[in-house]
């Protein structure tokens, strides 16, 4: 099933493409990375496909209503700001308002106990966020995404900052929402871990999709100098391929 498509979605600053003529679709069991370099447009891109920017183009999630939307996909941005000092089991039940009819339901506290267990804070449920770690804030935030239970996540940088449990726990933790029938679409930086765990990735530069497919043909040395300027080491492990950068192209 497709959850999400893109047709010629452009987003213009002044009159420079940011993000110019991506087209794609997402389907369910997907785990999908997004990869580029700083400024290539994966931010841009992610919101403009929620409609929260003006673009140019079709996203059929942003031709939602507001409400429809937020049941279909659920978005984790880059910003991790917290300004009131709930405690963490209210902050990961915002995630439920879009399906809340009153008062949270017994679906709606089991949705919670979910995603604080996915994520491994169960002993944090009395915690009060503001108090807590830039890393454990992460994660917290991560967990009102899957509290949400949307068919679909775009996720901006969701392992940016974690240590490196959390940065594997994490990505096995949307693989395992994907092999379990969800989509995810996640912007990543460590390449390494999108060639492990994603099944696809789309890469981007200056905007423009420039590769879309399995991450070990995504990943070739060809895509990698051109794109980001490096050479990169490979491996094979009991634990699955090693992909590490290694050196600037110069």
């Amino acid at each position: 099933m497709t959850l999400m498509v893109l047709d010629g979605v452009t987003v213009l600053r002044g009159k420079c493409p940011v993000v110019d003529d991506v087209s794609m679709s997402v389907a369910a069991g997907e785990f999908v990375g997004l990869i580029g370099p700083n400024g290539a447009g994966k931010t841009t891109l992610l919101r403009a496909a929620l409609g929260l920017l003006a673009h140019q183009g079709r996203s059929s999630l942003a031709a939602l209503p507001v409400a429809a939307r937020a049941r279909v996909a659920a978005f984790l941005p880059q910003s991790r700001d917290v300004a009131w000092p709930v405690d963490v089991e209210t902050l990961v039940g915002f995630g439920r308002v879009p399906h809340l009819d009153g008062v949270p339901t017994k679906d709606d506290r089991a949705a919670v106990d979910r995603a604080l267990t996915r994520m491994g804070l169960e002993p944090f449920r009395n915690r009060t966020v503001t108090a807590l770690s830039g890393g454990e804030l992460a994660r917290v935030l991560i967990a009102r995404v899957l509290a949400q239970e949307t068919p679909l996540i775009l996720a901006d940088e969701p392992i940016a900052g974690l240590d490196p449990e959390s940065q594997i726990r994490t990505m096995e933790v949307l693989a395992d929402l994907a092999a379990e029938g969800r989509a995810v679409v996640a912007s990543v930086h460590d390449l390494g871990l999108a060639m492990r765990y994603c099944t696809r990735l789309v890469m981007v530069s200056q905007g423009r999709l420039v590769a879309d497919g399995a991450p070990g043909r995504v990943l070739s040395d060809d895509n990698l100098a051109k794109v980001f300027g490096i050479r990169v080491f490979r491996g094979e492990t009991p634990d699955g391929p090693v992909l590490q950068p290694v050196a600037v192209i110069r």
